[in-house]
């Protein structure tokens, strides 16, 4: 519970920037706590396991997709509908500037479905985060990027291991023949570290990181917002009070706006480096 809500609860004046009972801003500002909401529903062993909000917005995200996939091809026709248009502006946006790009034309065409779901339902975690009510990012809980990072790891893995066996997959990356003999003893344990062991947790860290710090950087102006206003000693709402409030709904309208265009760009950057590994492990190493 929030220094806010325990405020509210005990029947003191909540904390305002001139409130009287002397807390001030750090008294309200969100932190951690915003990322780990109490289970709805909590099970397993000494209530290890559980629903919560994230399990309740996963599934949500899914449905979205699901339902956005439904009405864009259950009646496809040569003169698109507004649906229609929309599904297939971001279709030809993945498969033009991410599928074809980084694994080519043809190859990348079987590909084409897993980057799209992808994408959507990266976009679809992340928007979370501005629904009103909602309010949450799935992606800020470092456990489901993992999860679609360590997907794509073994993926490419497995492509790579078909496609070259374990010379030319594992091998020929951790010794490339145009590189002299005596750097090998260097260049090998690093490229092993950075590609094999590093790789699944740069991809998820990215989108995580990124999600989480937007969200609390939100979170951090609507609180402001709510401290700058505050009544007068007559129960009135005070100008310079109303004034540093619109400022920091100014900066939150501002920062959700940029949100949105960051949440789109980290499911882009994702997808895009998916793609770039399948394409890896297909050409194999040079």
């Amino acid at each position: 519970m929030s220094a806010e809500a325990r405020l509210l609860a005990s029947g003191e004046e909540s904390c305002h920037l001139f409130g009287d009972n002397g807390c001030g801003f750090d008294s309200v500002v969100p932190g951690a706590e915003v990322f780990f909401p109490e289970p709805w529903l909590s099970f397993g062993v000494a209530g290890t396991s559980g629903i919560t909000k994230y399990t309740v917005l996963l599934a949500l995200c899914v449905l979205l997709v699901l339902a956005f996939s439904y009405f864009i091809l259950r009646r496809p026709s040569v003169v698109p509908g507004r649906v229609q248009a929309a599904g297939e502006l971001i279709i030809e946006f993945i498969r033009t500037n991410v599928v074809h790009q980084q694994i080519g034309g043809k190859r990348g065409e079987k590909y084409m479905p897993l980057m799209m779901t992808l994408f959507l339902f990266i976009f679809a975690m992340n928007v979370m985060a501005i629904i009103p009510f909602l309010q949450l990012p799935v992606t800020s809980h470092l456990a489901y990027p993992i999860v679609l990072a360590v997907y794509i790891y073994v993926l490419w893995n497995y492509i790579g291991l078909r496609e070259h066996g374990f010379r030319g997959h594992v091998i020929g990356k951790l010794v490339p023949p145009t590189a002299p003999k005596w750097v090998l003893p260097i260049f090998a344990p690093l490229e092993f570290a950075s590609t094999f062991l590093i790789r699944p947790f740069t991809h998820a860290v990215r989108l995580f990181a990124t999600m989480l710090a937007g969200h609390l950087l939100l979170a951090v102006f609507a609180a402001a917002g709510w401290y700058m206003l505050n009544l007068d000693a007559g129960g009135a709402l005070t100008i310079v009070s109303i004034g540093y409030s619109l400022l920091a709904l100014v900066a939150f309208l501002v920062f959700t706006a940029l949100e949105l265009f960051i949440m789109a760009l980290q499911a882009y950057v994702f997808v895009t480096l998916a793609s770039n590994y399948i394409g890896e492990s297909i050409e194999g190493a040079h």
